[in-house]
């Protein structure tokens, strides 16, 4: 049972659903088809695809990705940044607009599901980790701009060029501003009022398909299809049909590099959006199932007329606002798309598209996290250089290099940061029971002449054991006088072969200088992972201490009591001769 609850997630929460859970599933499925229509639409033309491509993947996507999920609440269908890296991804090979590039999108959309669908049975769901949020909240801000740049000339009423760089779009923007349409602009401004109004008013008016009917009633009452007003057009009617990636050795090859970045950015989406939902129901989730769930919508949609998709923030709030209980709330909301494509396919036809765009001028705006690039311009400054670098890679480069770039740079502030573990003089804070070590600078406290402790805040693996090293001898060079040093280990998380010879170095330096060296607080795994490698022998057993109160015993009741103690007027540890314990 555990095996298939694993593999068929849904059986678990299948059984519990009843009718009072239907009904709050039922309601906030409804819901979410009203808010996914607008959105489906505005994706696809986002990615390159025709409209009805849109309302398909978000038929198709929401159920597998639910009910193969471990999220109850998220939503999964077409998505913003996803779409935009769709286009971008595709169009550096086939160009927009052909016959080929439908099928290609295919081929990509199941390349990131089966790679998707691939880490997850490898169990690697905690890959997302070492995607810096930073990195996703550079290449958003700049996927916003180029969302925004893509519709602008849908809003002033020009035929867009197709597959340009963000600098030519501008230019060739700027250069036919005579052309602009006026009309096309007075609908994209209702269409942006009519949104922000409706939100004012409540939270729960679906905003966006408010926007929609405003922008229609508009374009009707200044009969603007005679004033050269563009349409988004009826989409065919009838269920989504059967897609056919295109699988040449060829155009596989060449999008390979961009599924890989896609499929980890949708994951990225995704997990997040789940946790954030999570936090708020109170619902464990299981990353390696989120993974399998996105992994599967995305490979069996590429058969389903549908383009890669990810976790949507907006759907998946509203779906959990509007009550859901259940994953049957995808389900539903499904149904309802699939209902409206059967019975009112030509609704889209009194559509304009600058309505789209001013949509999709709003969601550009809203997928740039302002407070998170304030809080990171403030307060750090490698974090602010890959934000940096993401957005403008994201801008002027190809995308899926720009996610490639952001990531590398934050490995390498991550092991910038690690390489330098801080190497920390400490000493007791006070006399009581137990020795409380505690930073010397910062706590001003005196230090015995003969017995000093380090404590070092960082693992010992090889790109850190260098600076570790020369942190000690400068530290040793600054106290002659010191004939027993103490490493204070409970920092220390893992220490690997070039940090164990490390040790063995010190040890033999210090000895060579008349300095016995000791270690306290070692972790017990990291004690057990050296003992096997042979390095604690190597080191001498008898060098390790469980606390620096069972190091002083020793030291102070045997050679230094007898040595270095007597005449002298300082009490640092609460071991010293004459000291009341």
């Amino acid at each position: 049972m555990n095996v298939l609850s694993k593999l068929f997630p849904f059986i678990i929460w299948l059984p519990r659903v009843n009718a009072s859970t239907f009904m709050s599933d039922l309601m906030a499925g409804l819901t979410g088809a009203v808010v996914v229509l607008p959105q489906g639409i505005a994706y696809a033309l986002i990615a390159g695809m025709p409209a009805e491509y849109g309302l398909y993947t978000a038929i198709v996507v929401p159920v597998l990705a639910s009910f193969f999920g471990s999220s109850k609440h998220m939503i999964t269908g077409p998505a913003a940044a996803i779409s935009i890296v769709v286009m971008g991804v595709v169009s550096n090979v086939v160009s927009p607009g052909s016959p080929e590039f439908i099928a290609s999108v295919f081929t990509l959309t199941l390349m990131v599901g089966l790679i998707q669908l691939a880490l997850g049975l490898a169990r690697m769901g905690g890959l997302v980790n070492f995607i810096s949020h930073t990195v996703v909240i550079g290449f958003t801000s700049g996927a916003a701009l180029l969302i925004a740049t893509s519709q602008l000339p849908h809003v002033i009423g020009i035929h867009p060029d197709r597959n340009q760089s963000f600098v030519d779009a501008w230019v060739g923007l700027l250069e036919r501003l005579p052309e602009t349409n006026y009309w096309s602009v007075l609908i994209a401004l209702a269409t942006i009022a009519a949104t922000l109004v409706s939100k004012r008013i409540s939270s729960r008016l679906p905003a966006m398909f408010v926007g929609m009917l405003a922008a229609m009633l508009v374009a009707w009452l200044v009969d603007a299809a005679d004033k050269g007003v563009a349409f988004v057009g009826a989409v065919p009617t009838g269920l989504p049909g059967l897609s056919i990636p295109n699988l040449s050795f060829g155009l596989i090859s060449d999008l390979f590099p961009g599924a890989f970045a896609l499929a980890i950015l949708g994951l990225v989406e995704a997990v997040s959006i789940a946790r954030a939902i999570s936090l708020k129901s109170g619902q464990r989730i299981v990353g390696n199932q989120e993974f399998i769930g996105q992994g599967l919508a995305n490979t069996l949609g590429s058969f389903c007329s549908s383009f890669a998709s990810s976790g949507s923030f907006t759907r998946s709030g509203v779906n959990f606002d509007a009550g859901a209980k259940t994953p049957m709330a995808a389900l539903l909301a499904s149904v309802f798309v699939l209902l409206i494509v059967l019975l009112m396919p030509g609704m889209t036809a009194y559509l304009p598209l600058p309505a789209m765009g001013g949509a999709v001028l709003l969601i550009a705006w809203n997928l740039i996290d302002f407070h998170h690039i304030k809080a990171i311009l403030r307060f750090n400054r490698s974090e602010t250089i890959v934000l940096l670098t993401t957005f403008t890679a994201t801008l002027f480069v190809q995308l899926e290099f720009a996610i490639y770039l952001g990531v590398i740079l934050s490995m390498i502030g991550y092991l910038k940061r690690t390489s330098k573990p801080k190497v920390i003089a400490v000493a007791p804070r006070s006399l009581e029971t137990s020795t409380d070590l505690r930073n010397v600078t910062r706590f001003s406290l005196m230090q015995c002449p003969t017995i000093r402790f380090l404590r070092i805040d960082g693992s010992l693996f090889f790109g850190a054991v260098d600076n570790v090293l020369d942190e000690i001898e400068k530290f040793r060079a600054s106290v002659p006088e010191c004939t027993h040093l103490a490493i204070c280990c409970s920092g220390i998380n893992f220490i690997d072969l070039a940090g164990a010879q490390m040790l063995l170095d010190l040890k033999r330096r210090l000895q060579e200088q008349g300095c016995r060296l000791s270690f306290v607080q070692l972790k017990n795994t990291v004690f057990d992972e050296l003992r096997a490698s042979g390095v604690v022998d190597l080191l001498e057993e008898g060098a390790f201490y469980q606390t620096p109160d069972e190091l002083l015993e020793e030291l102070i009741d045997s050679e230094f009591k007898r040595q270095q103690c007597e005449g002298c007027a300082m009490r640092i540890f609460k071991q010293c001769p004459g000291t009341d314990a």
